[in-house]
């Protein structure tokens, strides 16, 4: 069987907020605004650039939702053009202008702004990216249960205060004030060969949840195939509903099959 994308994902308002303001894009399909209670999988080949990426509209901010979707449907459009890392950077670039714009003479979406996470996949390397705290991360075997989990992205937020492990201030995203401000994409290449698995996810999962928690869950998924995925994908969205549900969940396990 030749090598392919497996991408296990869900979208959920979690228990505390009253919609879901989290996009999601997984090559040219997108899940906007909208619930999820079941992990969905889909499977793509490995060569055309495949992008899977999280956008979290900015909680507190008119427009969250409009945004967080307007950036995934426009990395989905672009998507089968980003063939590294300098066209990842140009597109969120142009995510970032196309927010402002949006916004613009619209005084209900003033502000409005989004993260975004993801990856793009190509038949021997991922372009990783983000703005915001959104993450990405590396699923790896060296953790104490078989599983560890290696964070691949880079959160914008400030320092953390001894003994404090989250914040809610994100010092850059995509849109988010009154007037157009530069960003400076986080935007890297790694190597990717089969067996690689990566989880990106907004905020909404690694608030409530622990790093160490989400490896443990993550090894016992039991096995590498899709139907695991789906497992292992709800039971990390189980996880944060457990731990309070405090924002939306979105997440995606991805997988290069071979």
């Amino acid at each position: 069987m030749a090598p392919y994308i497996a991408v296990s994902a869900l979208s959920h308002e979690g228990l505390v907020r009253e919609h879901n303001e989290d996009s999601l894009t997984v090559g040219p399909w997108t899940l906007c605004a909208t619930v999820t209670t079941n992990p969905q999988t889909l499977l793509f080949p490995l060569g055309p650039p495949c992008v899977v990426a999280v956008t979290d509209g900015l909680g507190g901010h008119p427009g969250g939702e409009v945004a967080s979707a307007l950036v995934a449907r426009r990395l989905a459009a672009a998507g089968g053009g980003l063939d590294g890392e300098e066209a990842v950077r140009e597109e969120l670039q142009d995510c970032n202008r196309a927010v402002y714009a949006a916004a613009a003479g619209e005084p209900e979406l003033a502000a409005m702004g989004t993260t975004v996470a993801g990856l793009v996949l190509l038949p021997d390397r991922a372009v990783v990216f983000n703005v915001g705290d959104s993450r990405v991360y590396r699923i790896t075997g060296d953790g104490p249960d078989g599983a560890g989990l290696e964070r691949v992205s880079v959160d914008d937020s400030p320092p953390l205060p001894p003994g404090r492990r989250t914040t809610s201030v994100v010092t850059q995203t995509l849109g988010g004030s009154l007037g157009l401000t530069f960003v400076e994409p986080h935007v890297r290449v790694v190597p990717l060969a089969a067996g690689d698995r990566y989880l990106v996810c907004s905020d909404g999962l690694t608030d409530p949840v622990p790093d160490e928690e989400l490896a443990g869950l993550l090894a016992r998924a039991d096995g590498a195939s899709d139907r695991a995925d789906g497992k292992a994908a709800f039971e990390l969205w189980r996880a944060a509903v457990e731990a309070g549900g405090p924002d939306n969940i979105t997440l995606a396990l991805v997988r290069i099959g071979a």
